[in-house]
Order: C-alpha cells, then structure tokens, then sequence
C-alpha cells in the first residue's frame, strides 16, 4: 500500500473484513501503520481505504457516534508522529484520480489521494510539469501540501503555493470549496492544513508548460558559498548547497532550465556500491566507534563530490530523487538573512564539542516567502537548514545532544520547524513564531470544535 508499511494483525489474519450494520464502509481491524523511514507507528483502532466521498462521510458520521478521533495518512513519508492514531484512519490511496485538465489554464484537478509519482506521468501526457517539487515523489498531494513541503529557489514558494483550490469535508460531513475568491480566509488556512481542519477531497493545481532542467553540481567550500551567498542565488534558479560537517567541504548544487537532450552521470558502481552500501556499512561501524564520522564525511566528499557531475531530464525526473536510508531528520525554515550566522554557529559548536557527531549532509535550500497562515515561510523568504542521522541496518544512532544544540541554535535566529518533521516546540513556541497561530487556532476550532482531527503529535501543537 504505496511506500507505507501495513501489515495486518491477528484479528484480520483471514483477510475478514469488518462492516458496521447501519454504515456500509468497510474497514479493518488489527493494522499496523509504520511511517517510511520506520521511526514511528501507530495501531488504529480501525483502518479504512475509501474509494468515494461518500464512504468518507460515512467514516466521519461513525467516529462522531462513536466520539473516535481520525487521522487521514497518505504516502506515510513524514518522518514524525504526525500521521499517528489509535482511532480511526483513513487511506487516501484509493482517492486517486485525475478529475480535470484545464489546457487552456494550465490547471489540473486531482483526488486528494493521488501519488506524485503516478501524477508526473500523467502531467507529461499534456505537456505540463508542476513548476516546483519536494524530493519525493511516492506521497500524495493533499500529504504534500497539508505540512509545507517544499523544495529551493528564492523565485519559488513551497509546494501549497500552487495550489489554486481545494474541496475539504468538515467533521460534520459538509463539504466547502476553497479558494482566493470562495471562503478565501480558510484558504489561506487549508494549504498548509496539517490534517487538522478535515478531509481534503480535491485539489486544483497551477501547473507550467513541460520542461526539462539540467543539474550542474561542483565542489566548493563553506566560506566561500556563505561569502558569495547572493551571487550563487541569483545564477541558478533552483540553487541548494550541502554542507559536510566536521569539514570545510560543500557541494554546490545548479538546477537550470535547458533545451539539452536527457543525459545521466549515474553509476551503479559509485551511487550504490559506493555511495549505499559501503556507507552504510561504514556508518554501521562509526556506532561503535563515533570518532570515525569525521572522516567518513570528508572521505565520502573526496570519493563521490569533488569533480563536476551534470545530469540533464525532464523537470520532475531532476526534482525528485531516491531515499535509499532510513533517516532521522530536521528541518527548520529561518529568515534568509540569517543563513551565514546559522550554519557558522553549528559548525562551531561541532568543533567545540569533538564528541557530538553529524553525519552528512547538511543539506541548505531556500525558498520564496508567502502568506499561508501556518507556512515555514509565512511572510518572509527562508533558509531552510536540513540535519540528518542515518539509521544503518535500522539501527538508532545516539543524535540528542546533535538535535538539542540544531534545535537552540535555529529558535535564536528566529527559525520554525518543518511540519512533518520530527521536533519539540509547544504551542507556546508557535504562538512566537507565528503571527497568523491564533486566526489558523480559530479556523481550526469553528470546523472541528470537538477535536474529531487531533492526535498526539497535533495536541502538543495546539495544547
């Protein structure tokens, strides 16, 4: 069931399909939901898999008399809580068609439940592209647009930024439609929904006429990319820059439009023998002896980063790229200005504190500002600042001291965390960050004042 992990418990062992007398929806009993990267998971209650709108009201009329709360999962690729309950869930994989195709517009209106990567194919069959993508593509839309997924570029917003309307089913079963010009307020509340104001049904997306991009990527050095900050954004319009810690190294990445004919520097050899599979065995190592990540990270960007690689493709086949590990990550948006002073206060409490390590890399983007009440981005353009600690052979690896320090250094500076990603802030920290919070807290209220859409992860966000 896409990239999510279900498997079916003891009650379900047969296959036997649980129906309730007055509701005609099927769902199951005894199913375990396990986010991608297998960092959190979840038993609910029940599990359904509608295949109408109706069903999905029906859904929604038994946990109000039953008073069950639900969550809606998609792709299970958020590497958090966010998508967890012991109520009712609801899997929008069945949802998943492509309802219209506006030629003229250039618009598309799609399920809620569709994935990006059946969309994308779909899209080239009429000569559209979306103008900007996150780096997976086995998630679906509402997923995308409902945590502020995003990409880089400072002439690009996140991903919800093409989103021109949306139908959303409320607690009670009404459907309203959303956009700049119908319930406008709820709109600017719905792109960024984080699953707590109900059930997206539909979405209309901007797109762009097809094109390709060509990826130049080249080795550089932290200084020199924090000195020359403004020259390398205003090169490339989709310009990112990973950072090696425990090293000066970076690698610098170019994404361009192009009229150049498809052309991969991929290698089995280096991408997967290398790259892969001895990392990961490497890192396996480094558990037991940490002092190695060091020079993990500097060997890897000598071995795999120091010459130029180009790769020319169609928009979407540049955008997006495989997860091959398991990962623990965070990522927090802060004020573009700020970038310099934030990724030299980590590298100095790195240098300050030998034991704490950080595998590579710290991936850096950058993204247009908006006026989507709870985006990272709201009303500023932004750094965002990407940590990660690999999971070798599904093993943890110790990260708080790592994580505590990202976290301190990205609150000074005025940062707010990636809504899908794993994080500590309270609802206090959000009234700070956020200026739109009590008007999102409002919305978020009038539709669904008994809480029908809450779980855990949402409870420490708004209580």
């Amino acid at each position: 069931m896409d990239s999510m992990a279900v498997a079916r418990g003891q009650e379900n062992c047969c296959g036997r399909l649980w129906t309730h007398t007055i509701f005609q929806v099927h769902g199951y009993k005894g199913v375990k939901f396990q986010n991608w990267a297998r960092t959190y998971g979840c038993f609910p209650e029940m599990y359904y898999q509608p295949t109408s709108v109706e069903e999905i009201r029906e859904v929604l009329a038994l946990a109000r008399q039953q008073n069950k709360r639900v969550k809606v999962v998609g792709g299970g690729h958020s590497p958090s809580d966010i998508a967890c309950t012991d109520g009712f869930m609801i899997h929008m994989g069945k949802m998943n068609r492509i309802l219209q195709v506006d030629k003229e517009k250039k618009q598309v209106t799609v399920e809620a439940g569709i994935l990006l990567a059946d969309l994308h194919p779909e899209l080239d069959k009429h000569g559209l592209a979306m103008s900007n993508l996150g780096a997976v593509s086995d998630v679906t839309v509402a997923g995308v647009i409902g945590s502020g997924t995003h990409n880089t570029g400072i002439k690009h917003g996140i991903v919800a930024t093409q989103v021109v309307a949306l139908t959303l089913m409320t607690a009670d079963g009404t459907i309203l439609e959303c956009s700049e010009s119908s319930n406008a307020e709820l709109f600017q509340a719905a792109r960024v929904h984080l699953g707590c104001l109900g059930v997206i049904l539909s979405l209309t997306l901007q797109c762009v006429p097809q094109f390709h991009l060509q990826e130049t990527s080249f080795p550089s050095t932290l200084k020199e990319v924090l000195d020359n900050l403004d020259s390398h954004l205003k090169k490339s319009e989709y310009f990112r820059f990973l950072w090696f810690p425990h090293s000066e190294n970076v690698s610098v990445i170019y994404q361009d439009h192009t009229n150049k004919p498809p052309l991969s520097s991929a290698s089995w050899f280096w991408d997967y023998a290398i790259g892969f599979y001895l990392l990961e065995f490497l890192l396996w190592i480094s558990t037991f002896l940490p002092c190695l990540v060091g020079w993990i990270n500097r060997f890897f960007f000598w071995f795999l980063f120091t010459r130029k690689r180009e790769n020319s493709n169609l928009s979407h086949k540049i955008f997006t790229y495989e997860c091959r590990f398991k990962q623990h990550v965070q990522d927090w948006a802060i004020p573009r200005e700020k970038t310099k002073e934030a990724l030299l206060e980590l590298k100095a409490m790195l240098e300050a504190h030998p034991k704490v390590v950080a595998h590579y890399p710290v991936e850096v983007r950058f993204t247009q500002g908006d006026d989507i009440l709870l985006s990272p981005c709201f009303q500023r353009d932004s750094c965002y600042m990407n940590i990660i600690m690999y999971r070798p052979y599904g093993k943890d690896v110790p990260r708080l001291d790592y994580w505590l320090a990202y976290e301190t250094i990205m609150k000074k500076v005025g940062g707010r965390p990636h809504w899908a990603k794993a994080h500590n802030c309270t609802r206090k920290d959000f009234e700070k960050m956020y200026p739109a919070f009590p008007k999102f807290c409002a919305i978020r209220e009038k539709l669904d004042p008994s809480g029908m859409f809450l779980n855990a992860y949402l409870e420490k966000v708004f209580y």
